[in-house]
């Protein structure tokens, strides 16, 4: 295994709140090895917005900047087989180019991690690894996306050659929507396909597939390009094979799924559908770095957003004075309750990132589910943030070059990769109405009088309380749904079982927050990471308090203080929003190119347009 190269290490900020609150974010000790490389890259040129650039060319600056990673990351199956990194290169380089977290997540995840994974070290890896070809994943049907399990493309072993000719049966069998058009140079694709042994099914396995040369498509391969969506364009398209032969090393094989040289195939997985997840399993972890792509995204709008609310100037309250917009409540309010919440999406993200890169096999399921489900609501807050910090950048947000405009677009992409986020809820939910148990603390039963809205404990004892209500209305739905009508009977209970996913999910990452605070040693910024954690705890139970007084868990005192508590926590945390997204780390290079980020934003927005 190929280790990287340690550059030089990447800065501290000087202010001891925000170098504290920096280390906290981003993996205290470990920064450097995680982040450094990939926030080192931001500084350079290549990552600069690009305006009047074509959709083609702009995917074909994606597959260039891909290739500038390539030769950054200090080794390319070290990479794929590093999470922490793996993750770190989309949280870093998504809000900078959404086609190239694309790319980047297929070719070095989807692709290279699934031949790492499937005795990678049987197999020639070089021309990935080079980037002389670049790798592509080629799963999901223009039929089948969802139900991908029930696809139809087919690898047929032929027992003469020993290998396996590759087909489309049928239009809906065609491979959509991975990029596979001759943008970026050769192309190589794992292609998940059905083994058909004496016409016989053994369930869906991957295929090394070669689709292109620098002469264009291989025979039997046929391409055609999707229409542009929406986000930064990438070379999107439908793909088929007509009896594509491929040789016996083709097929990817691990403990899961082995070929013998007479056909025989031999397995510790006793069923298909286990074989076919087996084989997807890197889909997991494109869950986490399609969570850390838009979470990166929120940070880098909230930290524009922020930035622009203290430099635009707006009339006061006296004739002829000027005050800055984030003078204003309405305005600045808005922005720390989603600092508050991007603080504890990212706190989440490690936690889920370090339970999936250390998980005991026996602990698989489980963390599977945890994945899922921060995944889901990750990328739902993301899309959140950056409407709202587009919105309060008025018209200038409306701008590429401001950098906000893209940004929600590219965050659609990432709810909807590696399983729609309501679908993998929806599996989540079911597994979770009755097999899992929320977690409590000794104080949880405690009486609520006596108990104040300011007690991080008390308000995490009361979103428990929140999920333990759902999942009680979700069992109750579901013994007492139609009987011999299982759909009917999910029906009547999928609705609670999904508010019982969404407060739970919360919950985890409430738990991960009140760690991080735990965790903070300097006093100043053990005050603002308390404050911030209060105000997202608070957030999370206002739509609840009706539930929670019903059921005795609040007073009517604590019902009628809670917004006062809110607007108190915001109030406190105003004067420091700066801080809070300074502690983001986004190097000044970068934002220096990012017109409204700076107090002269006026004028290097002048300088942006073109005459």
């Amino acid at each position: 295994m190929q280790s990287y190269v340690r550059a030089a290490p990447t800065p501290v900020p000087t202010d001891p709140v925000t170098g504290e609150l920096t280390r906290l974010l981003f993996d205290g000790d470990d920064r450097d090895r995680i982040h450094g490389t990939w926030r080192r890259l931001l500084g350079d040129q290549m990552f600069t917005h690009r305006p009047g650039l074509t959709a083609e060319q702009r995917t074909a600056l994606s597959y260039e900047r891909l290739r500038q990673v390539n030769g950054a990351a200090g080794g390319a199956a070290a990479l794929a087989y590093d999470v922490r990194r793996l993750a770190s290169l989309h949280e870093w380089t998504g809000f900078t180019d959404g086609g190239l977290c694309t790319v980047a997540s297929i070719h070095y995840n989807l692709f290279l991690g699934s031949l790492i994974d499937h005795d990678g070290y049987r197999r020639d890896l070089a021309p990935f690894v080079s980037m002389e070809r670049t790798g592509t994943f080629l799963c999901t049907e223009l039929a089948h996306g969802n139900d991908v399990a029930a696809m139809q493309t087919v690898a047929v072993f032929d027992r003469a050659s020993g290998g396996f000719f590759l087909s489309t049966p049928t239009p809906g069998a065609r491979k959509f929507m991975p990029n596979t058009s001759l943008v970026g140079g050769p192309k190589s694709a794992v292609v998940a396909a059905r083994l058909l042994i004496d016409d016989e099914d053994q369930g869906i396995f991957l295929f090394l597939t070669p689709l292109s040369d620098e002469q264009g498509h291989l025979p039997g391969v046929t391409v055609t390009p999707l229409p542009e969506r929406t986000g930064t364009p990438v070379d999107h398209s439908l793909t088929a094979f007509d009896g594509v032969w491929l040789p016996r090393e083709a097929l990817l094989e691990a403990d899961h799924g082995r070929l013998s040289a007479d056909g025989t195939l031999t397995s510790d997985v006793g069923n298909r559908r286990k074989r076919f997840l087996r084989s997807i399993g890197r889909v997991t972890a494109g869950k986490l770095c399609m969570s850390a792509g838009t979470l990166g995204m929120a940070r880098a709008a909230l930290t524009i957003a922020v930035r622009y609310s203290h430099h635009r100037q707006i009339s006061g309250p006296k004739a002829g004075e000027r005050i800055p917009l984030t003078a204003h409540r309405s305005h600045h309010g808005r922005l720390l309750q989603a600092l508050a919440s991007v603080y504890a999406m990212t706190f989440l993200h490690r936690e889920t990132v370090d339970r999936w890169a250390d998980h005991d096999p026996a602990e698989r399921t489980e963390v599977e589910r945890l994945v899922a489900v921060a995944k889901g609501w990750i990328t739902w807050e993301a899309r959140e943030i950056t409407i709202e910090c587009r919105e309060r950048c008025g018209a200038q947000g409306l701008f590429p070059v401001n950098g906000l405009s893209e940004l929600p677009g590219n965050v659609e992409g990432g709810i909807t990769a590696e399983g729609d986020n309501l679908v993998i809820w929806v599996k989540a939910a079911s597994e979770m109405v009755f097999g899992h148990e929320v977690e409590r603390t000794g104080t949880a039963l405690l009486p609520p009088e006596g108990r104040e809205l300011t007690d991080l404990g008390f308000l995490r004892d009361l979103l428990a309380a929140v999920e333990e209500i759902w999942q009680r209305r979700a069992r109750t739905a579901l013994r007492q749904g139609p009987s011999g009508n299982p759909v009917g009977r999910w029906n009547e209970t999928s609705g609670a079982a999904l508010e019982m996913v969404g407060a739970h999910v919360r919950l985890r990452a409430a738990d991960a927050f009140i760690a991080a605070a735990e965790r903070t040693v300097d006093p100043a910024a053990r005050l603002l990471m308390e404050d911030l954690c209060r105000l997202f705890l608070l957030q999370q139970l206002r739509a609840h308090t009706g539930d929670l007084l019903a059921e005795e868990r609040l007073t009517v005192h604590h019902v009628v203080s809670l917004h006062r508590e809110i607007e108190g926590v915001i109030a406190s945390l105003a004067p420091h929003q700066l801080a809070l997204v300074d502690a983001f780390d986004l190097p000044e290079e970068l934002l220096g190119t990012v017109p409204i980020a700076n107090e002269d934003y006026m004028e290097r927005f002048l300088g942006s347009v073109v005459n």
